[in-house]
C-alpha cells in the first residue's frame, strides 16, 4: 500500500495592532476641539470688529452734548434708571389715556325742556287740527325748545398712582433714546431772548424739519430761563417744558426731545427719590 503523505503546516507569525491608550485618544480629540474653537473664536472676534466699526459713536447711555453752533462739547452718561428702563407699551398707553382724560373740563351743558325759558301754554288745542298732540313749545322738536339727551356736566378725570406715572415716563424716555430722538445741549441759558437766535440753534442741531414737533426741556421754570421761553415761544412746532413737569404724553407726542444738560439733574432729583 502506498504510504499517506504527511501534510506539513507552517505557522505564520501575525503582527498584533498596537494598543492605543484611551488617554492618548482623549488628548488628540481635545487638541482638535481646541483648534476648531480657536478658529471659530478668531472668526467671531473678526466679526465683532467689523460690526463695531459700522456702529455709530453714540451707543448705549452715553450721548454727546452739543453747543449752540452744533459742535460736540463733551460726552455725557445718562442715568440708567431713567433712560435704560424696560419699555412697557401698555403702561405708556394707559398714562397717555389718563393724561388726556384729565384735560377734559366736563362743563358743557344743554338745557332740557324743563329748563328752557319759554311759555308753558298749550301750543294749540288737543283735537281738530289734524296735527300731533303737543302740550307746550318746550318740546325738543320746536325751535327754542329743550335739547333731548344733550350733554350734562360730568367728571372725566382718571387716576394713576405716582409709581406707574414714573415707570411710564422712564419707559417713554428709554424708547425715545433707543430711536435716537433725544439730544443734549449745553450753554443754552446764555442765548438771547430772540426768536432768530433759537431758530439758528435748532437749525444747527438739524431739528428744523417741517411738520416736526420739538420738545425743549429746561431744568426749571422761572426767571432764570425766561429768555429761553421768549426765544422759542413763537417758533411753530416747538414746546418748552421744565424737567420737573415732564410727563409721558409730552414725550410721546413730540418727534424730537432737546434736553438742556442741567435738566438731567432735575429729572433725577424729581423722579428718583
Amino acid at each position: 500500500m502506498a504510504e499517506a503523505k504527511k501534510t506539513v503546516t507552517k505557522k505564520v507569525a501575525v503582527k498584533k495592532a498596537p494598543v492605543v491608550k484611551k488617554t492618548a485618544v482623549k488628548t488628540v480629540v481635545a487638541k482638535l476641539s481646541e483648534a476648531k474653537s480657536s478658529k471659530a473664536g478668531k472668526a467671531v472676534v473678526a466679526k465683532k470688529d467689523v460690526v463695531a466699526k459700522d456702529l455709530p459713536k453714540e451707543t448705549g447711555l452715553k450721548i454727546s452734548v452739543y453747543d449752540l453752533k452744533g459742535a460736540v462739547l463733551e460726552s455725557f452718561d445718562l442715568p440708567k434708571e431713567i433712560f435704560g428702563a424696560k419699555i412697557n407699551n401698555t403702561l405708556m398707553a394707559q398714562a397717555v389715556r389718563v393724561y388726556l382724560a384729565n384735560q377734559r373740563r366736563g362743563t358743557v351743558k344743554t338745557k332740557s325742556r324743563g329748563e328752557v325759558s319759554i311759555s308753558t301754554k298749550k301750543i294749540y288745542r288737543q283735537k281738530g287740527t289734524g296735527r300731533a298732540r303737543h302740550g307746550a313749545a318746550s318740546a325738543p322738536i320746536f325751535v327754542g325748545g329743550g335739547i333731548a339727551f344733550g350733554p350734562r356736566p360730568r367728571d372725566y378725570s382718571m387716576k394713576l398712582n405716582q409709581n406707574m406715572k414714573r415707570v411710564a415716563l422712564f419707559s417713554a424716555l428709554s424708547a425715545k433714546l433707543k430711536d435716537g430722538e433725544i439730544k443734549l445741549i449745553g450753554n443754552l441759558e446764555k442765548i438771547e431772548p430772540k426768536t432768530k437766535k433759537m431758530t439758528n440753534v435748532i437749525a444747527n442741531l438739524s431739528l428744523n424739519k417741517k411738520k416736526q414737533q420739538l420738545l425743549l426741556v429746561t431744568p426749571k421754570a422761572g426767571v432764570d430761563f425766561a429768555n429761553i421761553f421768549k426765544a422759542a415761544r413763537n417758533i411753530e412746532g416747538v414746546r418748552v417744558v421744565s424737567a420737573n413737569q415732564l410727563n409721558t404724553y409730552e414725550v410721546m407726542v413730540n418727534s424730537k426731545i432737546l434736553f438742556m444738560k442741567d435738566a438731567i439733574n432735575t429729572l433725577k432729583e424729581t423722579f428718583l427719590k
